[in-house]
């Protein structure tokens, strides 16, 4: 093992470097710990690794961000670890609704749109003034989760009394709303507040009231955000800085086949790194991949009981996704695009089609990343982003076979099948959005729910985990304690939800949990900022956190370079 420059022994072992383990390895590092993260990727970022073609660059499936503006969250944390660390781009432009017979703008200025369907639904302004008032709480209510960012698996009973507090002041402005569901809950919803048809079908796609809701209360506060500069890969790009900086170990392309137990405790990990297995031992696991892999193929089968185990299997997940990430040889605003998210639905047709993986009928997403991001293309050119929900047993999986290990084999009826649907929907999209697009596609790759499975070892190719709700809430799918010692979840399987949000708070209270037992005026600091009661400035003179020198660079993107050679006149 002398090549791989491993330590004997570390602190914590981080299996999986997406947002929530390397936040999880930044926030130890910086606290003292040593650190080792594992990620069977040659690439860290999980699904925000992102890819290049070309000088083109890609992001995986970041479509927008939250709780990431000047206020969020996520910025807080971020500030803390170091303020080199990349910003995100605040959109004014957010949403475009575009049906048959519509085609409304959002922006960060939602009363806009309130005006518009009142002057064109005049017999529906108190419904509609009332909705968006409604959504407006609610996005106040988002820019509060900052307040309940502590899982209390890190807290005192006192401190959970007034967490449950905090939280269902949080949770108040959705409770009216919350069990609006499937296509007779959002119609019964939405009529609550207005009953003409041309509104509801404003949100035909929808499968949950809050839903309709929560991109307009977005906007209020606003917060929406797109990647910064670079594309989404520059965030993990910079928290690997971080935990490098401080002499700890990133090790890539490398699988963890089993957690070393003995007597229900965790020591540490075996993995395979280029065909050698090896054992990695550490007092502490955090793991921040798939639960299932980790409960069923990674532990002894005694260690986590059955009961358990039959929950994961049946919980509530979201949604995989059919992504063509496609190269334009034109600025993609050439096309008549702004910044905004295009959402794409046909009005006129059955609730569940558009929801059922049919390229003709379902729901689609278009976004224009070179738009917000110059350096993602080339001179001259352009990135466009095209999305659609997608289930990993759509044509029996894709019209792929399963091999021994369970891998998916992809053979040429998988090919052929995702070249229909690319197709299928480059043509609706051409038809009801970009006229001529079929003219300036350079080339275009495509993303399967076995593809994002292939890449991050999620169930389904599951893009955020498990759904907020209550069949997740009572089964208790979301935690962070394992039935074994020692081994934490850190992803975002601790936490309902999905999103750069998620993983960073999961990827903090795994830190929070090993805090508390090995660095308590860390665990004290860090529990103050994040609920508040310390400053940024505090912080950074703390003892208990190591200095950082704030020396990150971002790496330019291949467009970039290409930029900078022509700059001085290299020709390829």
């Amino acid at each position: 093992m002398p090549h791989l420059k491993l330590k004997e022994y570390y602190d914590v072992i981080v299996i999986g470097a997406g947002i929530g383990g390397l936040t999880a390895a930044a926030l130890l590092s910086k606290s003292g710990l040593s650190v080792c993260v594992i990620e069977k990727e040659p690439h860290v970022g999980g699904y925000l690794a992102g890819f290049r073609r070309k000088d083109f660059l890609f992001d995986t499936a970041i479509h927008w961000l939250n709780q990431y503006n000047y206020r969020g969250i996520v910025t807080r944390l971020f500030d803390m670890l170091g303020s080199d660390h990349p910003r995100a781009i605040s959109l004014k432009h957010t949403r475009r609704y575009k049906g048959n017979a519509f085609n409304y703008l959002l922006t960060n200025d939602p009363d806009q749109l309130r005006d518009q369907l009142i002057a064109e639904f005049p017999h529906e302004e108190k419904g509609l003034l009332k909705f968006f008032r409604r959504a407006k709480k609610i996005g106040d209510s988002l820019c509060r989760l900052n307040q309940i960012f502590r899982s209390e698996e890190t807290m005192t009973f006192s401190e959970k009394v007034l967490s449950r507090l905090r939280t269902l002041g949080v949770l108040i402005p959705f409770i009216p709303y919350a069990f609006y569901s499937g296509e007779k809950g959002v119609k019964k919803g939405l009529g609550l507040f207005f009953k003409d048809p041309g509104l509801h079908k404003l949100f035909a796609s929808e499968t949950e009231l809050i839903g309709c809701m929560v991109p307009i209360g977005w906007s209020y506060a606003d917060d929406f955000q797109c990647p910064p500069e670079g594309g989404g890969q520059v965030i993990p790009e910079w928290l690997r800085h971080i935990v490098e900086y401080y002499k700890n170990d990133i090790l890539t392309r490398c699988a963890v086949q089993r957690i070393l137990v003995e007597g229900n405790k965790c020591v540490g990990v075996q993995c395979t790194h280029r065909e050698q297995t090896i054992e990695v031992k550490s007092k502490y696991v955090v793991a921040a991949c798939d639960i299932e892999t980790l409960y069923e193929k990674m532990l002894p089968a005694s260690a986590v009981p059955a009961t358990l185990k039959e929950k994961l299997r049946s919980a509530d997940l979201y949604s995989s996704s059919f992504t063509i990430s496609i190269g334009l040889d034109c600025p993609t605003e050439a096309l008549g695009l702004g910044e905004e998210l295009i959402h794409l639905v046909d009005e006129n047709i059955s609730f569940n089609a558009h929801q059922d993986g049919d390229p003709a009928t379902t729901e689609i997403s278009i976004l224009p990343p070179s738009v917000r991001d110059k350096t993602l293309a080339p001179r001259g050119c352009g990135t466009l982003t095209l999305f659609m929900p997608a289930v990993m047993d759509y044509c029996n999986n894709w019209h792929t076979v399963k091999d021994e290990n369970g891998n998916y084999i992809r053979g040429e009826e998988y090919r052929e099948l995702k070249r229909k649907i690319a197709e299928a929907v480059i043509d609706r999209v051409e038809a009801a959005v970009i006229p001529g697009l079929r003219s300036h596609i350079l080339f275009y790759d495509v993303a399967t729910p076995v593809t994002h499975y292939r890449y991050t070892g999620n169930k389904n190719g599951t893009m955020m985990g498990a759904k907020p709700g209550q069949k997740n809430m009572r089964s208790k799918i979301a935690h962070y304690q394992t039935p074994v010692k020692n081994l934490l979840l850190g992803g975002h399987w601790a936490e309902l939800g999905g999103g750069v949000p998620i993983a960073a708070k999961a990827g903090t209270n795994a830190s929070l949990l090993i805090l508390k037992q090995e660095n308590k005026p860390a665990f004290s600091a860090l529990c103050g900022y994040l609920e508040g009661k310390l400053s940024l400035d505090d912080m950074l003179v703390a003892p208990c956190f190591k200095a950082y020198d704030n020396s990150w660079v971002r790496s330019p993107t291949p467009a970039e370079r290409k930029e900078n050679r022509y700059k001085m006149g290299i020709t390829e």
